[in-house]
């Protein structure tokens, strides 16, 4: 760390590794140091966009004393790797969601920063979206009553194109499932968060719009959550021209509907002195963050600034941050399950 500044080395230089870079140049904590990838001329080039070091391999990166946290932003079932010989090195470690494309690959993952002293985060932005904040507290809360039901829809559009390019979009390999790991995984581990996690799911996947893929572009799921209440996940990147992530909370005391940023709907038997100013501050209004619905490089940077700054600030203070790598196990281990539920036709446990 120099003058306060946290150094982040990023592995992996596509798409996400310039959102990654953008967010953490608007810090005062952190500073990126340089980029690796497997493919020269793509760190070269970003790091030619962000005036910073290429380096020549992992271990080049890992040995680099400027480097306080490696940043993994490489295709989602390479994640491994690259996060075990970070821990291994001292470094501290930020996953891009999922962390890893199994439960049991992620467990390697929080053994090995637990064993080596390290602080291991997982990225999902939308935890730092205020009204998503706002909603889990009004959970926390009691002010929905008896909770009935909780559903998210997550109806996203990819072209073709999309799956085509880079040879690992749509493998179960590298992309470890379709609509729901890549990009429902997003509203579902909203969703389950908010909820306080879910316990049984009943899946059914099919590929119906795309060519070339192995993987699922539509799924729905049926699910109980720990509290008992019931729901329904969708998922797709089917659905043209793509919606932003709706969800809807139901109890005998409340609803509330929200769609991405948005609260749409915030309703309570028993109305709370902040409620108008809620409704007023983040009712449907312009100038909002991307989504990503229809276009994967049109999303904001701002839920990633968020998140990085939490992060440093943890290590900063000796902190738990407050999306730490544990947090990024439920989402995958649910739709894990759905998965397994859709190939084996019943209800199944999430682990």
């Amino acid at each position: 760390m120099a003058n306060g500044r946290l150094g982040i080395g990023l592995v992996g230089s596509g798409m996400i590794s310039e959102f990654q870079a953008e967010a953490i140049g608007d810090l005062d904590n952190a500073v990126v140091t340089g980029f690796f990838d497997m493919v020269p001329e793509l760190a070269a080039a970003r790091a030619e966009q962000f005036d910073r070091k290429a380096y020549g391999s992992l271990a080049e990166l890992l040995a680099d004393d400027a480097v306080d946290i490696v940043s993994i932003c490489t295709p989602s079932g390479s994640h491994l790797d690259p996060s075990l010989a970070a821990a291994a090195a001292g470094k501290h470690v930020m996953v891009e969601k999922p962390v890893e494309v199994t439960t049991g690959r992620i467990d390697e993952i929080i053994a090995a920063c637990r064993d080596n002293g390290v602080t291991l985060g997982a990225i999902f932005p939308r935890r730092f979206f205020e009204t998503s904040r706002l909603l889990k507290a009004a959970v926390d809360a009691g002010r929905f009553g008896t909770l009935s039901l909780a559903d998210v829809a997550i109806k996203w559009f990819r072209d073709q194109a999309y799956y085509d390019q880079g040879g690992w979009r749509g493998t179960w390999k590298l992309d470890g499932g379709g609509a729901l790991m890549n990009q429902g995984i997003h509203g579902i581990d909203l969703i389950q968060w908010i909820m306080g996690g879910i316990e049984t799911v009943c899946g059914q996947v099919a590929t119906v719009a795309h060519e070339r893929i192995e993987v699922e572009d539509v799924a729905t799921a049926t699910v109980r959550y720990k509290n008992g209440a019931l729901g329904v996940i969708e998922g797709t990147t089917a659905a043209w021209p793509g919606s932003k992530i709706r969800i809807e909370i139901s109890g005998s005391a409340g609803n509330v509907v929200m769609e991405d940023e948005t609260i749409v709907q915030w309703e309570f038997a028993e109305p709370s002195p902040e409620d108008e100013e809620i409704l007023e501050k983040y009712g449907p209004r312009e100038g909002l963050s991307g989504g990503g619905a229809a276009d994967a490089k049109a999303i904001d940077t701002e839920g990633h600034r968020l998140q990085f700054d939490d992060f440093c600030g943890a290590i900063q203070a000796g902190t738990e941050p407050y999306c730490a790598g544990i947090d990024g196990r439920a989402a995958v281990s649910v739709i894990t399950s759905i998965y397994r539920s859709a190939r084996e036709g019943r209800i199944v446990q999430v682990d």
